[in-house]
């Protein structure tokens, strides 16, 4: 839905990775951008620095023989607004910029919510035609009638045109952000598209989940040997929502991974604390609340609600859950090799093989192979260690000892028996 995309770069930061972020999806959507250099004012401003840093972005501004507009100003001090207002009407009359306001509505939903006191809240941009109050439109898989318009002041409004933003109340459920919207004649035509796109989408979702091809069959026998972390997510807002979930699944590695269970919008009901106990899951809750049912249910069912504001906190919290799911990275050290040179009956301690260090150290509690003719043929635990008839926790390269395995006594002269020990090293994502 957007036409020109103005990138506003830090006079004195010049560069940062949300800019790089913000340049490629400028890029992406194939839209041109005008470069707003602000805070001109700062003493440490170096405007011509962010010329040539945005070279390398191959975004080459009009001063240095480019395409791209490129203006100084100062938000703080409202310094050349003007200049910036000229070249974005140069811009759209560049690319000539028009809509007709005498149609049909059409245009996108940028955001929605469900609000307590007024049920489902989209904000949407009016790209063609005149949205009044009144109209029936069709919004994705949502429908409804516009019982209120107001602007980006909280005003009411009557209609709104071409290129204007308005929160509209009055649909019947939440859209998704990025769904178009079309105004209809009748509440039975709104119905009969919404009903039907509602249907497609169940379709699609079944016919994802359901399918028995060879591909699909790996799929699953490969999902059942990765850790799962259920979650039943609910924001204030659909866009974060979309973020959060985007972010988490990002997440997801070969060995682990996190399973949306269900995500919404509004307050924490008593339904969504049910679904998480029944899969025994936490339930997510960004810049909302559990109502007193849900509260109840959960002390309850003994199911988790955790509240958050910040999504960066929430991904690092979900991040450490799913790190300490991962299987621990297990190191193997070498530490000696020692020599049966005979083998002893004992009938107190069963055999016990006389053996010389010949490389590094053997330890107690240490873990063994034995090794015949460059073959492992039993991997254990040292039962005994002594040296001469005294138990020791060590044995240095050159010295003798007696060695008994635990549960096992297959030993012959010139076995080899390798002393290793194996460290647990926690890893994480």
């Amino acid at each position: 839905m957007t036409d020109i995309v103005i990138l506003v770069v830090a006079a004195d930061d010049s560069i940062m990775p949300q800019t790089v972020e913000a340049i490629n999806h400028a890029k992406a959507a194939g839209v041109p951008i005008i470069v707003a250099i602000n805070k001109i004012d700062k003493p440490a401003a170096n405007p011509q620095k962010v010329r040539t840093d945005l070279l390398q972005y191959e975004l080459q501004v009009e001063s240095m023989g480019g395409e791209v507009q490129d203006v100084e100003v100062s938000a703080l001090k409202k310094t050349n607004l003007d200049g910036l207002l000229d070249a974005i009407l140069l811009q759209a009359e560049i690319l000539d910029l028009k809509a007709n306001p005498d149609r049909i509505a059409e245009g996108s939903v940028v955001e929605s919510r469900l609000d307590k006191g007024r049920g489902s809240v989209a904000t949407v941009l009016v790209q063609r035609g005149t949205l009044k109050k009144g109209d029936i439109l069709v919004v994705g898989s949502e429908w409804g009638r516009v019982r209120l318009l107001n602007d980006d002041k909280g005003d009411a409004l009557s209609e709104a045109g071409p290129s204007m933003p308005v929160e509209l109340l009055g649909l019947n459920g939440v859209p998704e952000p990025g769904d178009q919207f079309v105004v209809v004649e009748s509440e039975a035509r709104a119905r009969e598209v919404a009903d039907f796109r509602a249907r497609k989408k169940r379709e699609k979702a079944s016919a994802r989940s359901s399918g028995t091809s060879l591909e699909q069959m790996m799929a699953q026998l490969q999902d059942a040997e990765i850790k799962e972390l259920p979650l039943v997510i609910k924001g204030d807002v659909q866009g974060s929502v979309e973020a959060i979930v985007g972010s988490l699944e990002k997440l997801s590695t070969t060995e682990v991974r996190v399973k949306v269970l269900h995500t919404g919008v509004g307050a924490i009901s008593e339904s969504d604390v049910i679904l998480a106990g029944a899969s025994g899951a936490p339930v997510i809750g960004f810049n909302v609340r559990a109502n007193a049912q849900a509260r109840q249910e959960a002390e309850r069912s003994g199911v988790e609600i955790r509240y958050y504001s910040i999504i960066y906190n929430l991904i690092d919290d979900i991040k450490g859950v799913l790190s300490g799911m991962l299987a621990p990275e297990i190191r193997e050290t070498f530490l000696g090799n020692a020599e049966i040179l005979e083998v002893f009956n004992i009938s107190k301690f069963g055999k016990v093989a006389g053996c010389r260090v010949v490389e590094g150290v053997v330890r107690r509690g240490a873990k063994v192979r034995l090794i015949r003719d460059g073959t492992v043929i039993h991997e254990g635990e040292l039962s005994q260690l002594k040296r001469f008839k005294d138990d020791v926790q060590e044995v240095p390269m050159g010295q003798e000892c007696g060695m008994s395995f635990a549960k096992y006594e297959d030993l012959k002269k010139g076995d080899i028996i390798e002393c290793f020990a194996v460290e647990k090293i926690t890893r994480s994502l």
